[in-house]
């Protein structure tokens, strides 16, 4: 993870407390249905600006590779990078609380109406919205390439080789993410040896 000078942190926008780390996560889950990639990376870069796009590209690959649900990693470190254990809690909360009870209110209501093909139909949509919004992120975050020591050719080379090992061939995620990782990290860590 990228360490920035005690100058750049305090240049840039910070939340201001647990209660603003709180509300911002909570906001940020109940804005992402069928994933949130894409609202993150908006929020936090973009609006908020409490991570650089190389920052979120790093902590975002950190927060894939660890257990559990991406984001809900992302929202720990993040939480933890501005206000220790508390923050990493506090922000957690917000990516947990209030969208349970959504999610609960929804199973019920899931349940009710669950047998039209209306319901399966308007589901199978928001699968391919949540796909676009998914591929839209990617090639949005591909400017952060620039900077990576392997440069774009490469890390866009192991994008498509990740690419086709899960999608076209169905290869088990973990031997893709350990082949393709050890590969990338030995290639990275010779770019960056002296």
């Amino acid at each position: 993870m990228i360490s920035p000078s005690a100058d750049a942190d305090h240049a840039r926008p910070q939340p201001q407390s647990l209660t603003d780390l709180f509300i911002s996560f909570t906001l940020l889950a109940l804005q992402g249905f069928g994933g949130v990639l894409a609202v993150v990376q908006r929020e936090l870069v973009e609006k908020k600006r409490w991570l650089t796009r190389e920052e979120f590209v790093e902590e975002w690959a950190v927060a894939q590779i660890m257990p559990g649900p991406n984001v809900v990693n992302l929202s720990l470190m993040i939480g933890h990078r501005y206000f220790g254990f508390r923050g990493a809690m506090a922000a957690l909360a917000g990516m947990l609380a209030v969208p349970l009870v959504v999610v609960l209110l929804l199973a019920l209501v899931y349940a009710q109406f669950a047998h039209y093909p209306q319901v399966a139909g308007a589901l199978r949509g928001m699968g391919a919205v949540a796909a676009g919004l998914i591929a839209a992120t990617g090639l949005k975050l591909m400017g952060a390439l620039k900077t990576h020591p392997l440069g774009t050719p490469i890390c866009t080379a192991l994008a498509a080789l990740c690419f086709a090992g899960i999608a076209l061939l169905r290869l088990p995620l973990v031997y893709v993410l350990l082949g393709l990782g050890v590969v990338a990290c030995t290639l990275t860590y010779r770019r960056l040896a002296p």
